[in-house]
């Protein structure tokens, strides 16, 4: 391993281009390969074991492209667990951050809902993790099952998101939270009217940026980190390669970027 490797990111389909916005960002000398699996989209509604397998055929691939480091940008295959996902390879796993210190000196009535995929939710690691934290803190989860397809499908502005988007956040606002977490990479695409539907009186939060410098503390740590060259992102997709690259355009500085078609 050497600091010239990429960095590798994974994802069940095109929310983790919201998390590789921020890698990119953050990491400009860096060169990543991102992998959304388009064609077996979405995740959150199968078993652990599916999704083990799923995730399995992902990171050998990136394996054989000799990857330095693994960020998950994905919820439901993080709560899968680091040993799970590392399966062996010598690369580091950065798993999706629940943001708990996050809501630490946001929460003004401890009350803190999140949005997140159904598997998410039962896991109950969020709910831990910040009750560990603070257990005067109220956690909240709500599934989304039906943002995802949405999204993927890129019905945004239509009545059905719309729809969709009131009938979460309505159930969140009967618990009078005042805070809550974008617990799914996806769920950024459409922040800003997550953020309409709440109001000013409720914090929105996403994690991606705790992740983002957990993976740059990372490098730094292992002395992998580049500090200079001009950094690029090779974007793959299972399926579906034109419509990942219309919504990575809603997310990536595209002269950046170059898109192709995998089998796994």
């Amino acid at each position: 391993m050497n600091r010239l490797d990429p960095i590798g990111v994974i994802d069940s389909g095109v929310g983790g281009l919201t998390v590789l916005k921020w890698l990119q960002e953050k990491m400009p000398h860096e060169r990543f390969i991102f992998i959304g699996d388009t064609a077996r989209t979405p995740y959150g509604n199968r078993s652990r074991e599916e999704i083990q397998g799923f995730v399995g055929e992902m990171t050998a691939w990136l394996n054989r492209r000799n990857i330095k480091q693994l960020v998950v940008a994905c919820n439901t295959i993080t709560v899968l667990g680091t040993d799970v996902i590392k399966n062996g390879y010598d690369f580091s796993v950065i798993g999706m951050k629940k943001g708990a210190h996050m809501v630490e000196g946001v929460t003004r009535n401890k009350k803190v809902g999140f949005l997140a995929t159904d598997f998410t939710v039962a896991s109950g690691a969020h709910k831990k993790e910040i009750q560990e934290m603070d257990p005067e803190i109220q956690v909240f989860g709500q599934g989304c099952p039906k943002f995802v397809p949405l999204i993927e499908g890129e019905q945004f502005g239509s009545p059905e998101l719309a729809a969709a988007i009131k009938e979460y956040t309505d159930k969140l606002k009967e618990y009078d939270v005042d805070t809550v977490m974008l617990s799914c990479t996806h769920y950024p695409f459409v922040e800003k009217e997550i953020r309409e539907a709440f109001g000013p009186g409720v914090t929105i939060l996403d994690p991606a940026e705790r992740t983002v410098q957990a993976a740059m503390e990372d490098l730094k740590q292992r002395r992998l980190n580049r500090e200079t060259g001009l950094g690029r992102a090779e974007v793959c997709f299972t399926a579906d390669l034109e419509r990942g690259k219309r919504l990575a355009a809603r997310m990536l500085d595209m002269n950046q970027c170059d898109f192709r078609l995998i089998h796994l």
